[in-house]
């Protein structure tokens, strides 16, 4: 794969939705693949993925676990169904992510990822103290393949979430920032959190959104196309320069209609072209 160039453009795109060629055919030539939980991990399906990479030579610097059953309508629903905090799917999204990081390894992927969810802010609760060992037994996977395990952020403040890093312990442990999601939750300025978590930051999400309306505790924001919502992009990417981030800048747009979806993802990479030219 070619080497890349400190804050490249690349998009977060799906297997069951992308091809590594459309998706490339948006000016990129990096990116994050997520898998959907319906995805099967065989080796003929590395194979196929292996080829299809290298004939585009795009580079995949993180695969995204998705798990059946999560939704993010709001937060309650999130709260419920998000992540390793169900206790009735916990087993079964753990077994799942380390046999994505076996495919990510196939791949030559060097950094996995995922939503964990609502973690309890007591350390004493029994849900955190659970998550917080299983979250260590993944990371102890992955580092069998050298990768890291990036938690995404959004579900907690940034100061919760750093505790969180430092209380799991391990030096494969590691931040998807994703600034849109501080918005959507809630949960702070993107831009400060950005500050807060800098040095455990391996990759980032261009992405952004409107606040919660202030009348509904448990309604989320809305996203919305890069420019266009309340990160402030300029601010963000001069907060990644003064923390010495220089990995790839994943668009990640969630749109339904993948027409508009894939407009918008084009104009974000062109617009990130532009802002750091």
């Amino acid at each position: 794969m070619s080497s890349l160039n400190a804050l490249e453009p690349g998009v977060m795109f799906w297997t069951g939705r992308d091809h590594v060629a459309e998706v490339k055919q948006l000016g990129v030539r990096c990116g994050q693949l997520g898998i959907d939980p319906s995805f099967e991990f065989t080796d003929a399906a590395a194979d196929d993925w292996r080829s299809a990479l290298e004939q585009e030579q795009f580079t995949l610097v993180t695969v995204f676990a998705a798990y059946a059953g999560e939704s993010y309508a709001d937060i309650p629903t999130v709260q419920r169904t998000v992540g390793f905090i169900p206790r009735a799917t916990r087993i079964e999204r753990f077994e799942r992510t380390c046999a994505l990081s076996d495919f990510a390894a196939q791949l030559g992927v060097p950094s996995i990822a995922c939503h964990i969810g609502f973690v309890p802010e007591d350390k004493s609760h029994v849900d955190y103290l659970e998550v917080r060992e299983l979250v260590r037994r993944i990371c102890d996977y992955a580092a069998r393949h050298n990768q890291t395990f990036a938690l995404e952020t959004g579900q907690e403040p940034a100061v919760e979430l750093l505790h969180f890093l430092h209380d799991v312990d391990r030096v494969n442990i590691a931040v998807n920032f994703d600034p849109a999601n501080m918005i959507l939750y809630g949960t702070g300025d993107p831009v400060d959190a950005l500050g807060v978590l800098g040095k455990h930051v391996i990759s980032v999400h261009c992405k952004d959104g409107l606040w919660p309306p202030k009348e509904d505790p448990n309604a989320l924001g809305t996203e919305s196309p890069l420019g266009s919502g309340d990160v402030d992009i300029d601010r963000f990417l001069a907060k990644l320069k003064e923390i010495g981030f220089r990995g790839p800048l994943n668009v990640e747009r969630e749109a339904e209609n993948q027409q508009e979806r894939l407009h918008d993802i084009r104009e974000a990479v062109a617009l990130l072209k532009r802002l750091t030219a």
